[in-house]
């Protein structure tokens, strides 16, 4: 015991000069030696210390690739701080060191790629993509060199992101999310519950009500695991897929969302139920745990919810949407708003969905049979007060920012959607698997939907599993009509999700729909 703590001093002597990385590694060793001598506020302070390097690091990379990877770095000095936290029994601790290292890329702002290089690359890798999917469809031989083409042309594109510099220089690092702001932006009926992993095992830190309290819950890799099943069975029964019939398979899948919500939530769920079904919830899950169907679960089916990667970012679209609101002059009377909406190619129901959103919006641009292009989609979205997309998607877990809405031209990608100045303030996107994102780094996501979020959307509504296309477009003209009325996102899901209820099929795909953000 006595050598390993030698040996670790000697490691922290390196943490004021060299490096960044070589100076959250002695932060780190200082941190061990702390805990190892049973010192609770040294070992939290060098946990601080630590991360604050790891923070100067990231906000020197524009690309936001590398800022989710480099918050491995400081992955250990966060879990040492949630143990403490833990051994120390206050609630309140536990959710600010988990807040510390969530989803910290998000908070820094978008670089975009510079100059008119990026977008060339950007048209020539649609191009050849589309070609790609020609070729194999047609079994032409040309297939495999298209395929080689694409893949220089995305390790080209990948290059030049990795290569953008950071906007601000190291020392710069913003003030998270406090305890009390959190509290203070909650109403007096809502909820929101943070669910951290500590070693493989939940915990649900629930804020609300002026007071902070912690719930143990359930096996983390359990509870992936039923994750998995509830996704699988959602798809399933959205194409019919069983012999059971819709109505056995949907009785199936209700059983099995009462066990996830069991190691989700733990006793948190109780006081979900206590709170009543007036206030909303908002939910702040683990990376891994990001593709919850939350409307599913029991406690959640007929509640308000909207899904954050941190409190620090609820916090900030929920500001960001009360000054729109304010600012925009939001009265309860109707304003005129820019309302973008794109249906791509493929789709079985043709365009319909579209057909009938655009009923409820006078004036709203329309893209699709031919016009659909990523040019002009990307016009049509930037600074658009409502989006909604009805394409097929495509979901890259080998290299999540070439996860792809399907266009008349191509696949527009998350490194197009990036090049936008200002992102749509609130999007619906009806596609396969939108919602889906990888994790990187520490607790990072990378994917279409949070790509947006640093550019100023407010609120995404995305599928987390495939979605049947004919069943969407009775789930998305439910959500617009409820969004016409006065509601939000999260609350129009709700009302979609209501409207759906006796339809096993329409049931399990407004289930499939997640709104992310703050509503």
């Amino acid at each position: 015991m006595g050598d390993a703590r030698g040996s670790l001093a000697e490691a922290a002597r390196g943490r004021a000069r060299g490096p960044a990385l070589a100076r959250a590694t002695a932060w780190l060793a200082e941190a061990l030696d702390a805990e190892a001598a049973g010192d609770g506020p040294r070992l939290l302070r060098a946990c601080r210390r630590g991360l604050a390097v790891v923070e100067d690091y990231r906000w020197a990379l524009g690309s936001s690739e590398l800022r989710a990877r480099a918050s491995a770095h400081g992955a250990e000095l966060a879990t040492l701080g949630q143990r403490q936290a833990l051994r120390s029994g206050r609630a309140r601790t536990l959710l600010v060191w988990s807040e510390r290292w969530r989803a910290s890329a998000l908070a820094v702002p978008a670089v975009r790629p510079i100059g008119d290089d990026a977008q060339a690359e950007l048209a020539a890798l649609r191009d050849v993509t589309s070609r790609v999917a020609d070729a194999l469809a047609g079994g032409r031989a040309t297939a495999p060199l298209l395929q080689r083409e694409q893949l220089r042309l995305e390790r080209k594109v990948r290059a030049r992101a990795l290569r953008t510099p950071g906007a601000r220089t190291a020392g710069q690092v913003g003030r998270g999310a406090t305890v009390d702001d959190v509290l203070h932006a909650l109403g007096p009926r809502d909820l929101l519950v943070e669910l951290v992993d500590v070693d493989g095992r939940l915990h649900a830190v629930v804020c609300g009500g002026g007071r902070v309290t912690h719930h143990l819950a359930g096996a983390v890799e359990q509870a992936c695991a039923e994750v998995e099943f509830a996704r699988f069975g959602l798809t399933r029964l959205a194409y019919r897929i069983s012999r059971a019939g819709p109505d056995g398979l949907l009785s199936r899948l209700l059983s099995a969302a009462d066990r996830l919500e069991e190691l989700l939530l733990g006793a948190a769920r109780e006081q979900l139920a206590t709170a009543g079904e007036g206030g909303r919830v908002v939910v702040v899950p683990p990376g891994r745990l990001h593709a919850v169907p939350w409307g599913l679960l029991p406690a959640l089916r007929h509640r308000v919810v909207s899904v954050a990667p941190s409190a620090t970012t609820w916090l900030r679209a929920r500001r960001t949407a009360d000054g729109a609101d304010h600012t925009s002059g939001r009265d309860g009377h109707e304003h005129e708003q820019r309302v973008a909406l794109v249906h791509g190619p493929g789709l079985t129901t043709q365009g319909q969905e579209v057909t009938k959103v655009a009923a409820e919006y006078d004036g709203a641009v329309r893209l699709g049979d031919g016009s659909a292009t990523a040019a002009a989609v990307l016009q049509a979205l930037d600074g658009a007060d409502l989006a909604h997309v009805a394409a097929h998607g495509t979901f890259r877990s080998d290299s999540p920012l070439f996860s792809a809405l399907h266009l008349d031209d191509g696949p527009l990608t998350v490194y197009d959607l990036q090049r936008l100045h200002r992102a749509p303030r609130r999007l619906v996107l009806s596609s396969c698997d939108s919602g889906l994102a990888a994790t990187a780094g520490a607790d990072e996501l990378l994917g279409l939907a949070s790509a947006l979020i640093p550019l100023g959307t407010v609120a995404i509504v995305a599928s987390v599993v495939p979605v049947n296309d004919a069943a969407s477009v009775g789930v998305m003209a439910a959500l617009h009509r409820s969004l016409r009325h006065g509601g939000d996102l999260a609350v129009a899901l709700r009302d979609a999700r209501r409207e759906m209820i006796g339809d096993p099929v329409a049931a399990a795909t407004a289930a499939s729909f997640v709104c992310l953000g703050a509503g």
